[in-house]
């Protein structure tokens, strides 16, 4: 049975989308070293689609990287009601991968401290993150790959600005307040729509989040349709924002801590007498 145009089409099509997504990986590695020689990177399934591609890409170079590295799989039953127990074990079962499953009741504690209708990302972030943590370093685990994205990064940028008064994003490549874990995001330099894309090409068994999926005021959601509507507007808007994230000049914002405006003045002073003491002509 021959091929048809449009099959050829769209098996070229996803081959430039799998090149692009790793060669976008690949140059967020090298840029920051997420990863080297002998690393055991724990990678961090949530069943979305981020998370998928990040550990389908990341194996992808593991074949053909330079350097030699463990990649083991690891996803947080968080005992959400209706959470479909099976599709996790048996997808990473087909691909040969270590992978390991901790049960972990966060769904109570999160439904019982955040009153009804009130966001419960941030409490659930910091509860999943703490055992992820612990179990990384019972594992051996030196590095935890999380499946952040570029527009991810981006909306995180403007959450802070717009509600937090803080000029900060998701950096690539962070150190834990505990010092004692490295935290990588693969997926730094990839766009969302690419990853969508990718994941429904492969077919990924998809979990959706119910603890809060309900929650469509979010203010990230607010964040993503105003930068949905300035890429429309104007085309590229995203990716200048993104570069403006990686290309910060301390001397033009106003943090006291980060740059020494205080001597700024006794600098000029110094610079005038040294430009004087260059023109004094000695017989």
């Amino acid at each position: 049975m021959t091929e048809s145009a449009t099959e050829r089409k769209t098996k070229l099509e996803f081959n430039k989308l799998q090149k692009r997504l790793r060669r976008n990986v690949g140059k967020a590695i090298e840029d920051y070293r997420m990863i080297e020689e002998g690393d055991k990177v724990m990678v961090c399934l949530s069943g979305g689609k981020d998370s998928y591609t990040m550990l389908d890409i990341l194996m992808s170079l593991q074949k053909s990287a330079p350097v030699n590295f463990e990649l083991v799989a690891v996803n947080m039953d968080q005992k959400q009601p209706g959470f479909p127990e099976h599709i996790l074990p048996e997808y990473l079962s087909q691909l040969g991968i270590e992978y390991h499953i901790i049960e972990k009741d966060t769904y109570s504690v999160v439904k019982e401290i955040v009153p009804e209708g009130k966001t419960t990302c941030g409490l659930c972030s910091r509860l999943r993150r703490g055992t992820l943590y612990g179990f990384a370093e019972s594992i051996g685990a030196n590095k935890i790959a999380l499946g952040h994205h570029r527009d991810d990064i981006i909306e995180t940028l403007f959450l802070n600005m717009f509600h937090g008064g803080k000029l900060k994003a998701m950096p690539p490549k962070l150190l834990s307040d505990d010092q004692k874990h490295v935290l990588i995001r693969p997926l730094a330099y990839c766009k969302e729509k690419d990853i969508e894309k990718f994941a429904e090409a492969r077919e990924f068994p998809i979990i959706p989040c119910n603890l809060c999926g309900s929650q469509d005021n979010l203010q990230r959601q607010n964040i993503k349709m105003m930068l949905a509507q300035w890429e429309k507007e104007q085309p590229g808007r995203s990716e200048n924002i993104f570069a403006a994230v990686c290309n910060v000049a301390p001397s033009q914002l106003g943090d006291r801590e980060l740059f020494d405006f205080e001597t700024l003045q006794d600098k000029q002073e110094k610079g005038h007498l040294f430009t004087r003491l260059d023109v004094v002509q000695v017989d």
